[in-house]
Protein backbone atom coordinates (compact mmCIF):
# COMPACT_ATOMS: atom_id res chain seq x y z
CA UNK A 1 0.00 0.00 0.00
CA UNK A 2 0.72 3.66 -0.73
CA UNK A 3 0.23 6.64 0.96
CA UNK A 4 0.22 10.26 -0.16
CA UNK A 5 0.97 12.80 2.00
CA UNK A 6 0.79 16.75 1.87
CA UNK A 7 3.10 19.14 3.30
CA UNK A 8 3.76 22.31 3.42
CA UNK A 9 6.75 21.81 1.57
CA UNK A 10 6.09 19.32 -0.83
CA UNK A 11 4.02 15.85 -1.55
CA UNK A 12 5.36 12.36 0.01
CA UNK A 13 4.85 9.26 -0.99
CA UNK A 14 5.41 6.35 1.67
CA UNK A 15 5.41 2.82 1.36
CA UNK A 16 3.19 0.83 4.13
CA UNK A 17 5.80 -2.28 5.24
CA UNK A 18 3.62 -3.95 7.59
CA UNK A 19 -0.06 -3.72 6.76
CA UNK A 20 -1.18 -5.93 9.23
CA UNK A 21 -0.28 -3.21 11.63
CA UNK A 22 -3.56 -1.18 10.18
CA UNK A 23 -6.06 -3.24 11.51
CA UNK A 24 -5.25 -1.94 15.21
CA UNK A 25 -6.50 1.79 14.56
CA UNK A 26 -6.81 2.08 18.57
CA UNK A 27 -3.03 0.90 19.46
CA UNK A 28 -1.52 2.11 15.99
CA UNK A 29 -0.02 5.38 17.77
CA UNK A 30 2.03 3.68 19.82
CA UNK A 31 4.21 2.00 16.42
CA UNK A 32 5.19 5.72 15.70
CA UNK A 33 6.35 6.73 19.57
CA UNK A 34 9.66 6.80 18.29
CA UNK A 35 11.49 7.97 14.60
CA UNK A 36 12.82 4.53 14.76
CA UNK A 37 9.14 2.68 15.51
CA UNK A 38 7.86 4.56 12.41
CA UNK A 39 10.75 4.00 10.29
CA UNK A 40 9.44 -0.01 10.93
CA UNK A 41 6.20 0.50 9.73
CA UNK A 42 6.17 3.58 6.57
CA UNK A 43 9.39 4.45 4.65
CA UNK A 44 9.87 7.41 2.64
CA UNK A 45 9.39 6.64 -1.38
CA UNK A 46 9.28 9.74 -2.65
CA UNK A 47 9.53 13.39 -2.01
CA UNK A 48 8.45 16.47 -4.08
CA UNK A 49 9.63 19.62 -2.68
CA UNK A 50 7.84 23.02 -4.09
CA UNK A 51 9.77 25.56 -6.16
CA UNK A 52 8.14 28.50 -3.95
CA UNK A 53 4.92 29.97 -2.22
CA UNK A 54 3.10 30.41 -5.34
CA UNK A 55 3.42 26.66 -6.09
CA UNK A 56 2.59 25.99 -2.80
CA UNK A 57 -0.63 27.84 -2.48
CA UNK A 58 -1.67 26.36 -5.94
CA UNK A 59 -1.36 22.58 -4.89
CA UNK A 60 -3.02 23.58 -1.55
CA UNK A 61 -5.85 25.33 -3.42
CA UNK A 62 -6.13 22.88 -5.33
CA UNK A 63 -6.79 19.98 -3.09
CA UNK A 64 -9.61 22.32 -1.15
CA UNK A 65 -11.66 22.53 -4.28
CA UNK A 66 -11.39 19.09 -4.95
CA UNK A 67 -8.96 19.23 -8.11
CA UNK A 68 -5.76 17.43 -8.79
CA UNK A 69 -2.72 20.55 -9.19
CA UNK A 70 -0.01 19.76 -12.23
CA UNK A 71 2.51 18.92 -9.19
CA UNK A 72 0.74 15.66 -7.82
CA UNK A 73 -0.07 14.96 -11.32
CA UNK A 74 2.98 14.68 -12.46
CA UNK A 75 4.44 12.62 -9.06
CA UNK A 76 1.30 10.38 -9.39
CA UNK A 77 2.37 9.69 -13.23
CA UNK A 78 6.13 8.95 -12.24
CA UNK A 79 5.77 7.09 -9.25
CA UNK A 80 2.28 5.69 -8.47
CA UNK A 81 1.44 4.80 -12.10
CA UNK A 82 4.40 2.13 -12.01
CA UNK A 83 3.09 0.28 -9.11
CA UNK A 84 -0.47 0.91 -10.70
CA UNK A 85 -1.77 -2.87 -8.75
CA UNK A 86 -1.18 -1.34 -5.37
CA UNK A 87 -3.55 0.65 -3.51
CA UNK A 88 -3.16 4.69 -2.51
CA UNK A 89 -4.60 5.61 0.86
CA UNK A 90 -5.09 9.09 0.56
CA UNK A 91 -6.96 11.65 3.62
CA UNK A 92 -9.57 13.38 1.23
CA UNK A 93 -12.40 11.10 -0.05
CA UNK A 94 -13.41 13.88 -3.02
CA UNK A 95 -9.72 14.16 -4.48
CA UNK A 96 -9.30 10.18 -4.33
CA UNK A 97 -13.00 9.92 -6.84
CA UNK A 98 -10.94 12.52 -8.97
CA UNK A 99 -7.79 10.44 -9.08
CA UNK A 100 -9.65 7.39 -9.10
CA UNK A 101 -11.37 8.75 -12.16
CA UNK A 102 -8.25 10.74 -14.46
CA UNK A 103 -5.58 8.34 -13.54
CA UNK A 104 -7.34 5.26 -12.99
CA UNK A 105 -5.86 4.55 -9.62
CA UNK A 106 -7.05 2.21 -6.66
CA UNK A 107 -8.00 5.05 -3.85
CA UNK A 108 -8.62 3.81 -0.45
CA UNK A 109 -10.31 6.42 2.58
CA UNK A 110 -11.12 5.01 5.57
CA UNK A 111 -10.83 5.54 9.54
CA UNK A 112 -7.35 3.28 9.75
CA UNK A 113 -5.83 5.62 6.92
CA UNK A 114 -6.64 8.87 8.86
CA UNK A 115 -5.18 7.60 11.86
CA UNK A 116 -2.09 6.52 9.77
CA UNK A 117 -2.29 10.09 8.64
CA UNK A 118 -1.68 11.70 12.24
CA UNK A 119 0.63 9.60 12.84
CA UNK A 120 2.62 10.12 9.81
CA UNK A 121 2.36 13.79 11.00
CA UNK A 122 3.76 13.47 14.45
CA UNK A 123 7.15 12.22 13.18
CA UNK A 124 6.93 14.17 9.95
CA UNK A 125 10.48 15.83 10.98
CA UNK A 126 12.59 11.84 11.39
CA UNK A 127 10.21 10.43 8.30
CA UNK A 128 11.38 13.04 5.73
CA UNK A 129 14.90 13.30 5.22
CA UNK A 130 16.65 16.56 4.16
CA UNK A 131 14.69 19.09 5.53
CA UNK A 132 15.09 21.07 8.46
CA UNK A 133 12.59 21.90 11.21
CA UNK A 134 13.11 25.67 11.10
CA UNK A 135 12.37 25.13 6.90
CA UNK A 136 9.66 23.42 7.45
CA UNK A 137 7.75 25.49 10.07
CA UNK A 138 8.47 28.74 7.80
CA UNK A 139 7.13 27.27 4.86
CA UNK A 140 3.85 26.41 7.15
CA UNK A 141 3.71 29.76 8.44
CA UNK A 142 3.86 30.95 4.45
CA UNK A 143 1.28 28.65 3.05
CA UNK A 144 -1.40 29.56 5.77
CA UNK A 145 -1.01 33.02 5.56
CA UNK A 146 -1.23 33.02 1.38
CA UNK A 147 -3.79 30.84 1.72
CA UNK A 148 -5.86 32.78 3.94
CA UNK A 149 -5.72 35.73 2.11
CA UNK A 150 -6.61 33.77 -1.12
CA UNK A 151 -9.65 32.96 0.76
CA UNK A 152 -10.29 35.97 1.54
CA UNK A 153 -9.63 37.36 -2.00
CA UNK A 154 -11.98 35.21 -3.67
CA UNK A 155 -14.44 33.88 -1.55
CA UNK A 156 -17.75 34.26 -2.75
CA UNK A 157 -19.38 34.60 0.77
CA UNK A 158 -17.55 37.76 1.37
CA UNK A 159 -18.81 39.46 -1.42
CA UNK A 160 -21.89 40.94 0.74
CA UNK A 161 -19.39 42.69 2.89
CA UNK A 162 -19.76 45.16 0.59
CA UNK A 163 -23.15 45.46 1.24
CA UNK A 164 -23.01 45.16 4.75
CA UNK A 165 -20.61 48.49 4.62
CA UNK A 166 -23.15 50.20 2.11
CA UNK A 167 -26.05 50.00 4.34
CA UNK A 168 -23.96 51.41 7.43
CA UNK A 169 -22.72 54.13 5.24
CA UNK A 170 -26.20 54.75 4.00
CA UNK A 171 -27.51 55.05 7.61
CA UNK A 172 -25.00 56.97 9.08
CA UNK A 173 -25.31 59.70 6.18
CA UNK A 174 -28.82 60.21 6.74
CA UNK A 175 -28.07 60.98 10.18
CA UNK A 176 -25.32 63.47 9.38
CA UNK A 177 -27.39 65.05 7.23
CA UNK A 178 -30.56 65.61 8.95
CA UNK A 179 -28.39 67.10 11.76
CA UNK A 180 -27.01 69.81 9.02
CA UNK A 181 -30.27 70.35 8.05
CA UNK A 182 -31.29 71.19 11.10
CA UNK A 183 -28.48 73.20 11.96
CA UNK A 184 -28.61 74.89 8.36
CA UNK A 185 -32.50 75.85 8.84
CA UNK A 186 -32.51 77.01 12.44
CA UNK A 187 -28.83 79.00 11.93
CA UNK A 188 -30.05 80.69 8.84
CA UNK A 189 -33.44 80.90 10.48
CA UNK A 190 -32.31 84.09 12.73
CA UNK A 191 -32.05 86.19 9.25
CA UNK A 192 -34.93 85.06 7.35
CA UNK A 193 -37.40 83.14 9.12
CA UNK A 194 -40.29 83.13 6.68
CA UNK A 195 -38.14 81.23 4.28
CA UNK A 196 -38.00 77.49 5.92
CA UNK A 197 -41.68 78.01 6.45
CA UNK A 198 -42.02 78.71 2.22
CA UNK A 199 -39.53 76.49 0.97
CA UNK A 200 -40.20 72.66 2.36
CA UNK A 201 -37.40 70.78 0.70
CA UNK A 202 -34.30 70.60 2.62
CA UNK A 203 -32.32 70.02 -1.05
CA UNK A 204 -33.52 73.02 -2.21
CA UNK A 205 -34.02 74.80 0.81
CA UNK A 206 -30.21 74.21 0.89
CA UNK A 207 -29.51 75.80 -2.58
CA UNK A 208 -31.70 78.67 -2.31
CA UNK A 209 -29.86 80.13 0.69
CA UNK A 210 -26.81 79.24 -0.93
CA UNK A 211 -27.61 81.28 -3.58
CA UNK A 212 -29.44 84.08 -2.49
CA UNK A 213 -27.36 84.89 0.87
CA UNK A 214 -28.41 88.29 2.40
CA UNK A 215 -32.23 88.18 2.14
CA UNK A 216 -31.96 91.72 0.38
CA UNK A 217 -29.97 89.96 -2.64
CA UNK A 218 -33.49 87.90 -3.13
CA UNK A 219 -35.10 90.88 -5.36
CA UNK A 220 -32.26 90.91 -8.00
CA UNK A 221 -31.63 87.40 -7.64
CA UNK A 222 -32.94 84.58 -10.62
CA UNK A 223 -34.47 81.90 -8.44
CA UNK A 224 -36.14 79.46 -11.08
CA UNK A 225 -33.37 76.90 -11.34
CA UNK A 226 -34.05 76.11 -8.27
CA UNK A 227 -37.92 76.69 -7.15
CA UNK A 228 -40.89 76.73 -8.99
CA UNK A 229 -42.15 79.92 -9.86
CA UNK A 230 -44.80 80.53 -6.93
CA UNK A 231 -42.89 79.62 -4.66
CA UNK A 232 -40.01 81.89 -6.14
CA UNK A 233 -42.59 84.90 -5.85
CA UNK A 234 -43.62 84.07 -2.32
CA UNK A 235 -40.23 83.88 -1.05
CA UNK A 236 -39.30 87.65 -3.09
CA UNK A 237 -42.58 88.55 -1.38
CA UNK A 238 -41.85 87.72 2.08
CA UNK A 239 -37.62 89.14 1.72
CA UNK A 240 -39.47 92.51 1.85
CA UNK A 241 -41.52 92.16 4.91
CA UNK A 242 -39.25 89.63 6.85
CA UNK A 243 -38.81 90.20 10.39
CA UNK A 244 -35.40 88.89 11.10
CA UNK A 245 -32.17 89.74 12.04
CA UNK A 246 -29.37 91.40 10.67
CA UNK A 247 -26.21 89.41 10.18
CA UNK A 248 -22.72 90.22 8.61
CA UNK A 249 -21.36 88.81 5.64
CA UNK A 250 -18.83 86.50 7.73
CA UNK A 251 -21.76 84.67 8.79
CA UNK A 252 -23.04 84.24 5.42
CA UNK A 253 -20.46 82.65 4.31
CA UNK A 254 -20.39 80.22 7.01
CA UNK A 255 -23.98 79.18 5.77
CA UNK A 256 -23.14 78.93 2.68
CA UNK A 257 -20.31 76.63 3.43
CA UNK A 258 -22.84 74.05 5.60
CA UNK A 259 -24.65 74.29 2.74
CA UNK A 260 -22.47 73.52 0.18
CA UNK A 261 -21.55 70.04 2.57
CA UNK A 262 -25.17 69.14 2.50
CA UNK A 263 -25.81 69.48 -0.80
CA UNK A 264 -22.32 67.31 -1.69
CA UNK A 265 -23.33 64.53 0.95
CA UNK A 266 -26.84 64.61 -0.72
CA UNK A 267 -25.52 64.10 -3.76
CA UNK A 268 -22.87 61.37 -2.65
CA UNK A 269 -26.06 59.98 -0.77
CA UNK A 270 -27.63 59.32 -4.55
CA UNK A 271 -24.77 57.99 -5.86
CA UNK A 272 -24.23 55.25 -3.22
CA UNK A 273 -27.74 54.27 -3.01
CA UNK A 274 -27.43 53.46 -6.72
CA UNK A 275 -24.24 51.42 -5.91
CA UNK A 276 -26.59 49.46 -3.28
CA UNK A 277 -28.89 49.04 -5.52
CA UNK A 278 -26.95 47.59 -8.01
CA UNK A 279 -24.76 45.45 -5.56
CA UNK A 280 -27.82 43.89 -4.56
CA UNK A 281 -29.29 42.92 -7.87
CA UNK A 282 -25.98 41.17 -8.53
CA UNK A 283 -25.78 39.29 -5.29
CA UNK A 284 -29.51 38.58 -3.92
CA UNK A 285 -31.81 39.89 -6.96
CA UNK A 286 -34.58 37.22 -5.91
CA UNK A 287 -34.53 38.74 -2.28
CA UNK A 288 -34.39 42.77 -3.83
CA UNK A 289 -37.74 41.73 -5.60
CA UNK A 290 -39.17 40.60 -2.40
CA UNK A 291 -38.78 42.98 0.20
CA UNK A 292 -36.57 45.62 -2.09
CA UNK A 293 -32.93 46.77 -1.88
CA UNK A 294 -32.94 49.02 1.98
CA UNK A 295 -34.62 46.18 3.60
CA UNK A 296 -32.92 43.14 1.94
CA UNK A 297 -29.60 45.14 2.34
CA UNK A 298 -30.48 45.90 6.41
CA UNK A 299 -31.47 41.93 6.67
CA UNK A 300 -27.73 40.63 5.29
CA UNK A 301 -26.14 43.90 7.42
CA UNK A 302 -28.21 41.87 10.59
CA UNK A 303 -27.58 38.17 9.78
CA UNK A 304 -23.63 39.38 8.78
CA UNK A 305 -23.23 37.81 5.39
CA UNK A 306 -26.01 36.19 3.08
CA UNK A 307 -24.89 33.01 3.95
CA UNK A 308 -25.66 33.41 7.53
CA UNK A 309 -29.14 34.73 6.84
CA UNK A 310 -29.41 31.77 4.54
CA UNK A 311 -29.37 29.50 7.75
CA UNK A 312 -31.88 31.38 9.51
CA UNK A 313 -35.69 29.54 9.36
CA UNK A 314 -38.53 31.97 8.19
CA UNK A 315 -40.34 32.87 11.72
CA UNK A 316 -36.16 34.24 12.66
CA UNK A 317 -36.26 36.31 9.73
CA UNK A 318 -39.66 37.42 10.15
CA UNK A 319 -39.04 38.73 13.49
CA UNK A 320 -35.15 39.78 12.50
CA UNK A 321 -34.57 43.07 14.18
CA UNK A 322 -37.06 43.27 16.71
CA UNK A 323 -34.73 41.34 19.48
CA UNK A 324 -35.22 43.55 22.43
CA UNK A 325 -38.82 43.30 21.97
CA UNK A 326 -39.28 39.47 21.84
CA UNK A 327 -37.14 39.50 24.60
CA UNK A 328 -39.26 41.64 26.38
CA UNK A 329 -42.48 39.82 25.74
CA UNK A 330 -41.31 36.35 26.64
CA UNK A 331 -39.82 37.78 30.01
CA UNK A 332 -43.37 39.37 30.79
CA UNK A 333 -45.16 36.82 29.09
CA UNK A 334 -47.06 39.00 26.44
CA UNK A 335 -47.61 38.81 22.74
CA UNK A 336 -44.33 38.43 21.24
CA UNK A 337 -43.83 40.90 17.97
CA UNK A 338 -44.89 40.39 14.38
CA UNK A 339 -42.71 41.55 12.37
CA UNK A 340 -39.02 43.34 12.10
CA UNK A 341 -37.04 44.75 9.69
CA UNK A 342 -39.23 42.97 7.18
CA UNK A 343 -41.81 45.79 8.55
CA UNK A 344 -40.34 48.42 5.81
CA UNK A 345 -40.96 46.28 3.23
CA UNK A 346 -43.59 47.63 0.71
CA UNK A 347 -46.01 44.84 0.64
CA UNK A 348 -46.17 45.25 4.30
CA UNK A 349 -46.51 48.95 4.43
CA UNK A 350 -49.89 48.94 1.84
CA UNK A 351 -51.63 46.47 4.04
CA UNK A 352 -54.55 47.13 6.28
CA UNK A 353 -53.20 47.00 10.21
CA UNK A 354 -55.52 43.76 10.65
CA UNK A 355 -53.79 41.97 8.14
CA UNK A 356 -49.61 43.04 8.80
CA UNK A 357 -49.51 40.77 10.76
CA UNK A 358 -50.65 37.67 8.24
CA UNK A 359 -48.32 39.26 5.47
CA UNK A 360 -45.51 39.39 7.30
CA UNK A 361 -45.67 36.03 8.15
CA UNK A 362 -46.43 35.23 4.62
CA UNK A 363 -43.34 37.46 3.31
CA UNK A 364 -41.17 36.22 5.86
CA UNK A 365 -41.71 32.78 4.37
CA UNK A 366 -41.07 33.35 0.57
CA UNK A 367 -38.20 35.80 1.40
CA UNK A 368 -36.28 32.62 3.26
CA UNK A 369 -36.70 30.75 -0.11
CA UNK A 370 -35.48 33.80 -2.29
CA UNK A 371 -32.40 34.12 0.15
CA UNK A 372 -31.14 30.06 -0.13
CA UNK A 373 -31.94 29.90 -3.77
CA UNK A 374 -29.76 33.07 -3.62
CA UNK A 375 -26.77 32.03 -1.24
CA UNK A 376 -26.74 28.97 -2.63
CA UNK A 377 -28.24 28.45 -5.93
CA UNK A 378 -25.90 28.47 -9.23
CA UNK A 379 -28.67 30.93 -11.11
CA UNK A 380 -28.52 34.71 -10.97
CA UNK A 381 -31.90 35.49 -12.22
CA UNK A 382 -34.87 36.73 -10.34
CA UNK A 383 -37.66 34.37 -11.47
CA UNK A 384 -38.40 32.66 -8.57
CA UNK A 385 -38.66 36.13 -6.45
CA UNK A 386 -41.20 37.63 -8.91
CA UNK A 387 -43.40 34.56 -9.18
CA UNK A 388 -43.80 34.47 -5.41
CA UNK A 389 -44.19 38.11 -5.32
CA UNK A 390 -46.69 37.60 -7.52
CA UNK A 391 -48.46 34.76 -5.44
CA UNK A 392 -48.28 37.45 -2.18
CA UNK A 393 -49.80 40.28 -3.91
CA UNK A 394 -52.36 37.56 -4.97
CA UNK A 395 -53.01 36.51 -1.64
CA UNK A 396 -52.96 40.20 -0.27
CA UNK A 397 -55.96 41.35 -2.81
CA UNK A 398 -57.90 38.01 -1.68
CA UNK A 399 -57.16 38.99 2.51
CA UNK A 400 -58.36 42.76 1.92
CA UNK A 401 -61.87 41.79 -0.11
CA UNK A 402 -63.03 39.69 2.47
CA UNK A 403 -65.70 40.52 3.74
CA UNK A 404 -66.69 42.76 0.76
CA UNK A 405 -67.58 40.27 -1.48
CA UNK A 406 -70.25 37.10 -0.47
CA UNK A 407 -70.77 34.47 -1.79
CA UNK A 408 -73.79 34.34 -4.90
CA UNK A 409 -75.90 32.01 -6.39
CA UNK A 410 -73.96 31.39 -8.99
CA UNK A 411 -70.67 31.80 -7.30
CA UNK A 412 -68.78 34.18 -9.44
CA UNK A 413 -71.19 37.92 -9.62
CA UNK A 414 -71.01 39.66 -6.61
CA UNK A 415 -74.38 39.40 -4.23
CA UNK A 416 -77.11 42.37 -4.31
CA UNK A 417 -77.28 44.18 -0.88
CA UNK A 418 -80.96 45.55 -0.28
CA UNK A 419 -81.03 49.28 0.19
CA UNK A 420 -80.59 50.29 3.72
CA UNK A 421 -83.71 51.97 4.79
CA UNK A 422 -84.07 53.63 8.58
CA UNK A 423 -86.73 53.10 10.60
CA UNK A 424 -87.36 55.38 13.51
CA UNK A 425 -89.84 54.68 16.04
CA UNK A 426 -91.67 57.38 17.84
CA UNK A 427 -91.80 56.91 21.89
CA UNK A 428 -94.58 59.56 23.34
CA UNK A 429 -93.47 60.31 26.81
CA UNK A 430 -95.56 58.79 29.69
CA UNK A 431 -95.85 60.92 32.68
CA UNK A 432 -97.37 58.63 34.70
CA UNK A 433 -94.03 56.95 35.94
CA UNK A 434 -92.73 60.89 37.79
CA UNK A 435 -96.09 60.72 40.38
CA UNK A 436 -95.65 57.71 43.38
CA UNK A 437 -99.16 58.21 43.61
CA UNK A 438 -101.54 54.99 42.38
CA UNK A 439 -103.51 55.94 39.79
CA UNK A 440 -106.80 54.51 39.50
CA UNK A 441 -109.47 55.66 36.79
CA UNK A 442 -113.08 56.09 37.49
CA UNK A 443 -114.71 53.14 35.66
CA UNK A 444 -112.34 51.22 38.25
CA UNK A 445 -113.36 53.29 41.19
CA UNK A 446 -117.63 52.82 40.63
CA UNK A 447 -116.38 48.89 40.04
CA UNK A 448 -114.60 49.08 43.65
CA UNK A 449 -117.86 50.89 45.18
CA UNK A 450 -120.15 48.82 43.69
CA UNK A 451 -118.52 45.21 45.11
CA UNK A 452 -118.33 47.13 48.76
CA UNK A 453 -121.94 47.55 48.41
CA UNK A 454 -122.76 44.17 47.69
CA UNK A 455 -120.32 43.03 50.39
CA UNK A 456 -121.96 44.95 52.77
CA UNK A 457 -125.25 43.23 51.83
CA UNK A 458 -124.20 39.77 52.07
CA UNK A 459 -125.46 38.86 55.34
CA UNK A 460 -122.14 38.27 57.43
CA UNK A 461 -121.28 34.51 58.93
CA UNK A 462 -119.99 33.92 62.04
CA UNK A 463 -116.71 32.47 62.77
CA UNK A 464 -116.96 28.77 63.27
CA UNK A 465 -115.26 27.28 66.80
CA UNK A 466 -116.46 24.03 66.45
CA UNK A 467 -116.44 21.24 63.78
CA UNK A 468 -120.00 20.69 64.14
CA UNK A 469 -121.89 20.25 60.88
CA UNK A 470 -124.25 23.30 59.78
CA UNK A 471 -127.73 22.99 58.75
CA UNK A 472 -128.01 24.49 55.24
CA UNK A 473 -130.71 27.62 55.46
CA UNK A 474 -133.22 26.83 53.38
CA UNK A 475 -133.32 29.43 50.42
CA UNK A 476 -136.07 32.09 50.24
CA UNK A 477 -137.77 33.16 47.46
CA UNK A 478 -136.76 35.76 45.38
CA UNK A 479 -139.48 37.91 46.36
CA UNK A 480 -138.35 38.15 50.34
CA UNK A 481 -135.30 39.08 49.64
CA UNK A 482 -136.07 42.06 47.18
CA UNK A 483 -138.18 43.57 49.76
CA UNK A 484 -135.43 42.74 52.54
CA UNK A 485 -132.73 44.92 50.80
CA UNK A 486 -134.64 48.26 50.86
CA UNK A 487 -135.38 47.90 54.51
CA UNK A 488 -131.48 47.24 55.51
CA UNK A 489 -130.43 50.01 53.70
CA UNK A 490 -132.89 52.77 55.48
CA UNK A 491 -131.92 51.30 58.97
CA UNK A 492 -128.12 51.79 57.57
CA UNK A 493 -128.86 55.71 56.75
CA UNK A 494 -130.57 55.60 60.74
CA UNK A 495 -127.24 54.40 62.13
CA UNK A 496 -125.03 56.73 60.29
CA UNK A 497 -127.33 59.91 61.32
CA UNK A 498 -127.14 58.52 65.14
CA UNK A 499 -123.62 58.18 65.06
CA UNK A 500 -123.03 61.68 63.56
CA UNK A 501 -125.01 63.21 66.82
CA UNK A 502 -123.59 61.63 69.56
CA UNK A 503 -120.25 62.66 67.73
CA UNK A 504 -121.26 66.06 68.23
CA UNK A 505 -122.49 65.61 71.59
CA UNK A 506 -119.21 63.97 72.76
CA UNK A 507 -117.26 67.38 71.43
CA UNK A 508 -119.59 69.91 72.80
CA UNK A 509 -119.05 68.01 76.27
CA UNK A 510 -115.51 68.45 75.46
CA UNK A 511 -115.41 72.07 75.11
CA UNK A 512 -117.68 72.64 78.24
CA UNK A 513 -115.14 70.82 80.17
CA UNK A 514 -112.25 72.93 78.98
CA UNK A 515 -113.95 76.33 79.57
CA UNK A 516 -114.75 75.35 83.29
CA UNK A 517 -111.01 74.30 83.71
CA UNK A 518 -109.61 77.66 82.29
CA UNK A 519 -112.50 79.44 84.23
CA UNK A 520 -110.93 77.84 87.80
CA UNK A 521 -107.80 78.59 87.02
CA UNK A 522 -108.56 82.17 86.52
CA UNK A 523 -110.43 82.02 89.75
CA UNK A 524 -107.88 80.69 91.54
CA UNK A 525 -104.74 83.03 89.97
CA UNK A 526 -107.16 86.15 91.41
CA UNK A 527 -107.42 84.71 95.03
CA UNK A 528 -103.34 84.45 95.00
CA UNK A 529 -102.99 88.26 93.95
CA UNK A 530 -105.51 89.21 96.23
CA UNK A 531 -104.16 87.25 99.54
CA UNK A 532 -100.18 88.79 98.40
CA UNK A 533 -101.90 92.35 98.36
CA UNK A 534 -103.26 91.72 101.93
CA UNK A 535 -100.05 90.91 103.04
CA UNK A 536 -98.07 93.68 101.41
CA UNK A 537 -100.60 95.93 103.58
Amino acid sequence: MLVLFETAAGYAIFKVLDESKLQKVDSLYKEFESPEKANKVVKLKHFEKFQDTTEALAAATAIVEGKIGKSLKKVLKKVVAKEAHEQLAISDAKLGGVIKEKLDLNCVHSPAVAELMRCIRSQMEGLITGLPPKEISAMSLGLAHSLSRYKLKFSPDKVDTMIVQAISLLDDLDKELNNYIMRCREWYGWHFPELGKIVTDNLAYCKTVRKIGDRTNVAGSDLSDVLPEEIEAEVKLAAEISMGTEVSEHDIENIRHLCDQVIEISDYRTQLYDYLKNRMMAIAPNLTVMVGELVGARLISHAGSLLNLAKHPASTVQILGAEKALFRALKTRKDTPKYGLIYHASLVGQTAAKNKGKISRMLAAKAALAIRYDALGEDTNAEMGVENRAKLEARLRQLEERGIRRISGTGKAMAKADKYQHKSEVRIYDPSGDSTIPSTSKKRKFEEVEEEEAAADEPQTPPVKSKKPKKEPEPEPEEEAAEETPKKKKKKKKDKKAEEAAAEEEMEEEVVAVTESTEKKKKKKKKKVKEEEEGDD
